[in-house]
């Protein structure tokens, strides 16, 4: 059954009276093609002019759609032969981060994600895709592993951030994060990083700093929730929307801003509508990056990677 979120009510009530129209079609044999067909455009051109001025508010609505593909739906879809690694080798394994080997068209990599999971038994079995720290000293020990056999890194990026819980503060999680984030700035192989969904804070970061960075059309990616950020300047979750609009977290503000590289077109409506073109646009995109940094040496593709990010900080401070 879809979900619909509050601004698309209107393609919910056009959807529903096709649902009617085809229940009475298989019940009397009545054809009623011709005004399915009519209201299938309606609903179109209702999508195509809700979808073209979304506020940062309703893109937060959308990243965060249920029914977006995630990084197991990535996985799935663009790896072939994925095997997968598990445990950090120093504490346990999280399964907020998905991590392993395979083949993405032609090239063997390795491939690393944070999954939120789809149902609820598997949103509380992924944490909801927020990491503790043994995740991102896994995500560490996969880059390090790909570095060492020459293998290019690809991260699909899901998270609304790293998990705050005490156990993890406890066990280092800031170190871990920064670690990671390290980690990505030194490698010597490619590093093509891909926002789903949400790339919340360090917990994003930390798997996405990277040579090419790449966003869905309907992502979002910022330094903290709107939530968290109008509850800290506003003292009140209730002012979200003014903090979505002010902190600049859509694909098309972080283009302009050069924090991310490239905006992946989703299909009319969302990815969540149709996960598999949306991905398989996604894999397009991955497979012309791919082609572009392999051949540059590993001395190169470090020095790039580092002063992509320097620049922005250069930025910042202007």
């Amino acid at each position: 059954m879809k979900q619909f979120l509050d601004f698309e009510k209107p393609v919910a009530e056009l959807e529903g009276k096709i649902e009617e129209l085809r229940h009475l079609s298989d019940g009397g044999g009545v054809n009623i093609a011709e005004e399915v067909a009519k209201l299938q455009v309606k609903v179109e051109r209702q999508l195509r002019q809700t979808y073209q001025k979304l506020t940062a508010w309703q893109k937060v609505q959308v990243a965060r759609h249920p029914d977006r593909p995630h990084a197991s739906d990535a996985i799935a879809r663009l790896i072939e032969e994925f095997t997968p690694l598990a445990g950090d080798r120093v504490f346990a394994e999280d399964r907020a981060v998905l991590g392993g080997i395979g083949r993405f068209r032609g090239f063997s990599a390795v491939v690393i994600g944070t999954e939120k999971g789809a149902t609820t038994e598997a949103r509380v079995r992924h944490n909801f895709g927020m990491a503790k720290p043994e995740g991102y000293r896994k995500a560490r020990r996969l880059m390090e592993l790909a570095d060492r056999f020459g293998l290019p890194v690809l991260t699909f990026v899901d998270t609304a951030g790293a998990y705050p819980g005490v156990d993890a503060e406890a066990r280092g999680q800031a170190e871990a994060i920064a670690r990671s984030i390290e980690t990505c700035l030194r490698l010597k192989v490619p590093l093509i990083a891909c926002v789903l969904g949400e790339g919340g804070s360090g917990g994003a970061i930390a798997l996405a700093s990277g040579n090419h960075v790449v966003m869905m059309e309907h992502a979002i990616y910022s330094v903290i929730s709107p939530e968290g950020c109008a509850s800290i300047l506003w003292r009140s979750g209730d002012q979200a929307q003014d903090a979505a609009e002010a902190m600049k977290l859509t694909a098309q503000d972080l283009v302009k801003l050069g924090v991310v590289d490239e905006i992946v077109p989703e299909p009319l409506g969302g990815a969540h509508r149709q996960p598999a073109e949306a991905l398989d646009a996604l894999g397009d995109r991955i497979e012309a990056a791919l082609r572009r940094l392999t051949p540059l040496d590993g001395g190169t593709l470090r020095a790039k990677r580092r002063e992509k990010f320097l620049e922005m900080g250069r930025q910042g401070l202007a």
